[in-house]
Parts: C-alpha cells; sequence; structure tokens
C-alpha cells in the first residue's frame, strides 16, 4: 500500500489513506513561496510516533511533520501546537518553521514544514571526532537551556504537572491497553503513592532522549520531536533522559536497540549525567528513581498505543512488532526500577 501518491483521486481509491499527496501538496508549497517543480519525499529519522519526511524540490528541501494515521489517542500527536512552540522558542536549538497548514485537504490531516538541519543523530556508531564525553556534556547543557526558557504566555499551566502526568496516563492506558500487564498497575499505584512535590516550573520537553537530537559536527545543533511539550517539572525530562541512556552492562531489551552507542567504553554513567545537570542547572535531582519510574511507566503506556495502531493495521512500522514483549519488558523495568532497595 503506498504511503505517497500524485492526485487526492489516487488517494481516495486506496482502502488506506497515504500519508503525502504531491499535486496538493506541491500546491501548498507554492503558495508559501517554497520552491518550485515536481515533489519528492521519503520517510526520514527514527520516530514511531509523528511521521517525518524530509521533502525536495529541485535543489530546495526542507522537512514536512505530521501525524500518523488514525486511530490516534485523544489530543496526541497535536502537530500544530508543537509548530507555535517551535515559533515561539528563543536560545534553544531548534529548527525554524516555515509552513503550517490547518486545512486538511491538503493532506488529510495538520502538519508543519521546517528548515532542514544537517547533521547526524547518534544510534550505533559515533562519528569521527565526537568524543562520549562531548555527546554528554551537549546533550546536558541543551537540556539545561530548555529549562531556563522564559515561559511561554499561556502554554501550559505551572502547577499540578506531576499530578496531571498521573491523570492522563492513567486515561491514556485505559484507551491504548490490548492486554492485561499487572507489572504497569502495580508501577500506577506505586506513583500516585511516592509523588513528590515538584520546584519550580519550567519549559518540559517530554521526550529528551539522545535519539531526538541533531549532532552538526562536535555540536548538538538541533532538538526534535516536542509533541509532548508543556510547562511542567523539570525533572521529569532527566528522569526521562536516564531511563532511555542504555549504560554498559544495561541488558538487551525487544526496544533497547534503538540507541546502542551509549553503552561503549567511555561514554558516563546515567549517575553522572545527574551530576553535570546538578552543576550546570543549580538544580538538585531529588527523588530520581521516581521521575525515571514514571518516565518508564510512560513508555510503555505511549507505545502500547503504537501497538494497538499495528494491530489495527493502520501502521506498517515493523518496529511496532518489537512491542507485544517491549511493553511488558518496559513496564517490568518500571516496577523493578521503583521497588529497588
Amino acid at each position: 500500500m503506498p504511503d505517497v501518491v500524485d492526485t487526492p483521486a489516487q488517494a481516495a481509491a486506496l482502502a488506506r489513506p497515504p500519508l503525502l499527496v504531491r499535486r496538493p501538496l506541491e500546491a501548498f508549497l507554492d503558495a508559501h513561496g517554497l520552491g518550485a517543480g515536481e515533489l519528492q519525499a521519503e520517510p526520514i529519522g527514527d520516530g514511531h510516533s509523528n511521521v517525518t519526511f524530509l521533502i525536495r524540490r529541485g535543489t530546495d528541501e526542507w522537512v514536512l511533520r505530521r501525524p500518523p494515521r488514525p486511530p490516534l489517542p485523544p489530543s496526541a500527536h497535536d502537530v500544530l501546537r508543537e509548530a507555535r512552540l517551535l515559533r515561539a522558542l528563543r536560545g534553544v536549538r531548534v529548527p525554524a518553521v516555515v509552513a503550517t497548514c490547518d486545512d486538511e485537504r491538503v493532506l488529510g490531516v495538520p502538519f508543519y514544514v521546517m528548515e532542514r538541519v544537517h547533521g547526524v543523530v547518534l544510534s550505533d556508531t559515533l562519528p569521527e571526532g565526537l568524543t562520549p564525553d562531548r555527546v554528554a556534556d551537549e546533550l546536558i547543557d541543551a537540556l539545561v537551556e530548555v529549562h531556563a526558557v522564559d515561559w511561554l504566555e499561556g502554554f501550559g499551566r505551572p502547577t499540578g504537572y506531576l499530578e496531571r502526568q498521573l491523570r492522563r496516563f492513567a486515561g491514556l492506558w485505559e484507551h491504548n491497553a490490548t492486554r492485561e500487564i499487572p507489572d504497569l498497575d502495580a508501577v500506577t499505584r506505586w506513583l500516585a503513592e511516592h509523588r513528590p512535590e515538584s520546584g519550580t516550573a519550567t519549559l518540559v520537553h517530554g521526550d529528551y532522549r539522545l535519539g531526538n537530537v541533531m549532532f552538526t559536527g562536535d555540536r548538538l545543533s538541533a532538538i526534535f520531536d516536542w509533541e509532548l511539550a508543556t510547562t511542567g517539572d523539570p525533572l521529569a525530562d532527566v528522569g526521562y533522559l536516564l531511563a532511555t541512556w542504555s549504560q554498559h552492562g544495561d541488558p538487551d531489551t525487544a526496544v533497547a536497540s534503538l540507541t546502542t552507542v551509549t553503552r561503549r567504553p567511555g561514554f558516563p554513567t546515567r549517575d553522572a549525567l545527574v551530576e553535570r545537570y546538578e552543576a550546570r542547572s543549580g538544580r538538585s535531582v531529588r527523588d530520581v528513581r521516581w521521575y525515571t519510574t514514571l518516565a518508564l511507566w510512560k513508555s510503555a503506556i505511549f507505545l502500547e498505543g503504537s501497538y494497538r495502531r499495528r494491530l489495527a493495521g493502520s501502521t506498517d512500522d515493523p518496529f511496532f512488532d518489537r512491542l507485544k514483549d517491549g511493553v511488558p519488558e518496559i513496564a517490568a523495568r518500571a516496577r523493578r526500577t521503583a521497588f529497588e532497595q
């Protein structure tokens, strides 16, 4: 089943809607002065939530971001909210948004177009000239910059973030669940019983990990995937980074292979990341076990939604096949983290 077709008539003839339709997208780009001529498109990135395409017209190129195919959880995959945030950010390493579209006659969903940033997203290899310590330092320093951004008026609520996270993701589990996972239920109860008091609120990325940043040379040049960003507890980002940072000696799991380079000798440990964050931000990372458990719990719930879409046949992404075992594995890790002594 094609993901990219030329005309709306071709799209209408398919049993499942395509992800891009060239002719109306070309007309949209023409209206915004973005290149000329026939459009070429190819999927990029290792993200498994919103869909990202590299689009070209001659020598001009941009990146287009749109939601996945339905069915979608309520309030998820709001790419126009993400675009508004990117346009508002100052002092943060993000791509520039060049156009947004809320007219679903173009692609059937809202989408936005941003500049292409050239560089590398690390997965299993380390480019020449980039050292493990430099990777970790840049990753932490960029996160500190995110947490130092002036509040964006009307963007999120500065109080009650952790309580809302627990309530929202518990409700999302009810929507996403395809099976019973007792470990997840146990963690849900533990998180509610041990919820810490948040400090001063900041901008929170919500999905901050090595796979969502790009390096150009030895500098972290761009932070991507702001779909979950809001105003809240900055330690939630720290916990998520720790939950997704593999280190030497970690066990292999069904979904742990997304970013394996940090298991190599010379990469800092999770404890070292915390130490640098505390030194750079001046903020104490309290209750790090709770925040790491929260991140794992949220990841299991969110990925169960992806597994649900795979079972429904609305995505061809083979990564989602791993989630049959991967989601329970994440839930088990969350339980071990919560109840470790």
